[in-house]
């Protein structure tokens, strides 16, 4: 039963980092080998972390079921009206659809050469993985801390939303983070934290719903031993849970708090992983 427990706490980072500026492919690429554990079968494999995602898919479509309704409602009447208007929710729908395109068309062209790269069982893509924790550390720090509170939600133009789209497609490399690199690119834009943050969240759902459905299709072809299934199973709903709580924290936190604390502990990680590379963990 090993694998049910590993499981569950590969889905308790799932659902915690994925929405935590924290980076959850670069702690799900290092958990199993910071703790030793195998990683030929169920645990460690892509298509597994994969899946995870549409546990935090349900967190994201749970949260924001009220936002969902109103912006499908809105995006479905401005295609039978043929017109946008003056209504932020049709056109907060539409700019949602704008940004997820750069990920969907990066992301399709190089995913290949990314997976190769920066997902190989070596001490170089760990320590790349280090990089990037680091890099997105510094970013993340400078554009909370010169950018404006000025701009919410209801502020953002095609122009903002293409660039936040744009730096969702950093997130394809393991330790950038996608929620740190969307709040990112929205802080240093000038939006207030919690608006950043929500359109972040916002913006995962149909890139998350997309990649989670992409990477699943083979874990549901092939065949498991019934552990494997109900180490599934309880990853999928430890992230769909540990996702909902993590959603929650961060709005909380930054509607008074600042993103300096995860810029910290993206450093101290990325230490961590130079430091037990070094050692020859």
């Amino acid at each position: 039963m090993d694998v049910v427990f590993q499981a569950a706490l590969i889905g308790l980072l799932q659902g915690l980092t994925e929405f935590i500026p924290v980076s959850s492919s670069g702690h799900l690429e290092l958990a199993p080998w910071i703790f030793g554990w195998e990683t030929d079968g169920l645990i460690g494999s892509l298509a597994f972390d994969v899946f995870l995602h549409l546990g935090t898919l349900v967190a994201l479509l749970v949260y924001f079921a009220r936002d969902w309704i109103r912006y499908a409602g809105a995006w479905l009447a401005s295609i039978r009206e043929r017109r946008v208007g003056d209504d932020p929710d049709r056109r907060i729908a539409w700019l949602l659809i704008v940004a997820t395109i750069p990920a969907a068309l990066i992301g399709f062209g190089l995913e290949g050469l990314i997976e190769d790269t920066f997902h190989a069982d070596d001490d170089a893509a760990r320590l790349a993985i280090a990089g990037f924790l680091v890099v997105g550390a510094l970013g993340m720090w400078l554009a909370d801390r010169f950018g404006s509170q000025r701009r919410g939600l209801s502020d953002v133009a095609t122009p903002t939303a293409l660039a936040i789209g744009v730096a969702q497609a950093l997130a394809l490399f393991p330790g950038v983070s996608r929620s740190g690199a969307t709040i990112t690119a929205a802080r240093a834009l000038g939006m207030n934290r919690e608006a950043a943050a929500r359109f972040s969240f916002l913006l995962a759902t149909p890139i998350t719903l997309g990649a989670g459905l992409y990477g699943s299709r083979k874990l549901l072809t092939e065949t498991h031993s019934g552990v494997e299934w109900l180490a599934i199973g309880v990853g999928f709903a430890v992230a769909a849970i540990s996702g909902m709580v993590a959603i929650r924290f961060l709005l909380d936190w930054l509607r008074s708090r600042s993103l300096t604390v995860f810029s910290l502990y993206r450093v101290g990680f990325a230490a961590l992983i130079v430091v037990l590379v070094m050692v020859g963990h």
